[in-house]
């Protein structure tokens, strides 16, 4: 009986072997796309259930901040917290952030994705909880630190999760679903903190502490089924067939990395950090770190200054991230289907520009033009970071390498951006509109547009040289727009 199942077994890979082979390189057959599939439907709804959940336990403290702050309830009176302190409590996590992504995608590689994850999840989310029982500073800004350390590699972690199981003109839609979950859960947050508002000390506590045990508790649950229901690598996916694994590792033979790959070297890190054309990358994503970090955090504050009050405030944060979940899904499909990541990014960092050039220009009572500046920009600013994302990892040729460079990139050019959008929308600018926090995002943005052209240029030189430089029949892999 074993017998007759081995040599079933080893007919079935010959199959599948010639199968693939007879396939060649020419337009994807049905079994890949069937196999792609597949693999969606069981990767990327969970990857961006995980990271609605992570971005949710983050942002929720900008709503906190002015929850039922009419009827003195909010965090800020009852911590008895300054402007000042808030924005220190900001700052710790994004410190914490960036100096534990590198580490943390380094583990994920040696523990695997299922298990690294779930323990990241169950962490974040005890912590969200333990920040309903804060009563100072101090408390606020210890579980902060915590929660960036623990929050800090899912990000970096689930891009370079992604390289394993498709192409590199596969990536920017799925970095788009899963990042567009965070576009949603600003919708969310907002709406569920309006909700949370009218339940004002129910049981003894104000809405703020429900609404982190509340955003905390669904966190703590879902680990356990990402313990179990994530997978790690093609290579040992029981879901798939014989032959869907093979072809899953054979896709990806000169473009993914590899699950059965050693761990990051010495050499490898160096190799990494000195290619100079990846920190042309981390500088442009430090550009659009800003406006996404001070969008994430202030957005309420910025609806709240437009002659929103209270809890209508919260409730009209929810349209920029929606109309901006659509357009951030929509240019990733785009930029992948035809193979131009940097000119997309860089036309939405122009679009974000204008937005927030709007919103500086005119005057501070303008509310509703402002209010469709804020819409623009958040368009803009949201939808230019998927195709960034899955230029880099599609420009970077082996496995440990990925891990780093897309750490380094949210580490160091995401977590020094994301800090400085924490100080640009100052509290005592507020009648006059944050003009601060606008001007900066809006040149920050333009920076950006010029440096996706100038990058894409720089790809297009390379490949040139490569093609000339290549010997007759040699397989060569060019670097991608």
């Amino acid at each position: 009986m074993t017998e007759d199942k081995f040599d079933t077994d080893i007919e079935e890979r010959k199959a599948s072997l010639a199968e693939i082979s007879s396939a060649g390189e020419g337009p994807i057959s049905d079994a890949e796309r069937s196999l792609r599939w597949k693999q969606d439907m069981r990767i990327i709804p969970l990857s961006a259930g995980i990271y609605f959940l992570c971005y949710l336990d983050r942002s929720n403290i900008g709503n906190a901040k002015i929850l039922n702050h009419s009827t003195g309830n909010d965090l800020m009176t009852e911590a008895n917290i300054s402007n000042s302190q808030f924005t220190i409590a900001l700052f710790v996590f994004l410190v914490a952030y960036g100096v534990f992504e590198v580490p943390s995608n380094i583990l994920l590689k040696k523990l695997r994705p299922s298990r690294w994850i779930a323990f990241l999840m169950f962490s974040w989310g005890a912590l969200t909880i333990g920040l309903g029982g804060i009563h100072n500073y101090a408390s606020l800004i210890v579980v902060r630190f915590l929660l960036g350390v623990f929050e800090a590699g899912l990000f970096p972690g689930l891009v370079y999760y992604l390289t394993f199981w498709y192409k590199t003109d596969e990536r920017s839609i799925r970095v788009a679903l899963i990042l567009a979950s965070a576009t949603l859960a600003g919708a969310f947050g907002g709406a569920i903190a309006y909700g949370i508002g009218h339940i004002n000390q129910a049981g003894g506590l104000s809405a703020w502490r429900w609404l982190f045990i509340i955003e905390g508790i669904p966190s703590v649950v879902s680990a356990f089924l990402v313990w179990f229901f994530l997978p790690d690598y093609p290579e040992g996916a029981k879901w798939l067939t014989i032959q869907e694994r093979d072809l899953a590792v054979h896709r990806l033979r000169l473009e993914g990395s590899k699950g059965s790959h050693k761990t990051m070297s010495w050499s490898d890190a160096k190799e990494t950090l000195t290619d100079w054309r990846l920190w042309g990358h981390y500088v442009i994503y430090f550009g659009i770190s800003v406006p996404f970090s001070s969008l994430s955090l202030f957005t309420p504050s910025i609806t709240a200054g437009l002659g929103y009050g209270d809890l209508r405030a919260q409730l009209m944060t929810v349209p920029p991230y929606a109309v901006a979940y659509v357009i951030q899904i929509f240019v990733s499909w785009s930029a992948d289907h035809f193979n131009e990541r940097g000119l997309h990014s860089a036309g939405c960092a122009l679009l974000g520009a204008v937005g927030f050039l709007v919103s500086a220009v005119l005057p501070p009572d303008s509310y509703v033009g402002r209010y469709v500046g804020l819409i623009i920009a958040a368009s803009g600013a949201f939808a230019c970071i998927p195709p960034l994302l899955g230029w880099l990892s599609s420009n970077i040729f082996s496995t440990a390498s990925v891990g780093m460079a897309i750490a380094l990139n949210i580490g160091l050019g995401g977590a020094p951006g994301q800090i400085v959008g924490v100080f640009i929308y100052k509290s005592d600018e507020v009648n006059r509109g944050y003009p601060t926090g606008h001007w900066t995002n809006a040149a920050l943005l333009f920076a950006v547009a010029v440096g996706g052209v100038m990058l894409r240029l720089y790809y297009a030189w390379r490949n040139r040289k490569i093609i000339q430089e290549r010997v007759q029949g040699q397989e060569v892999r060019l670097f991608k727009y």
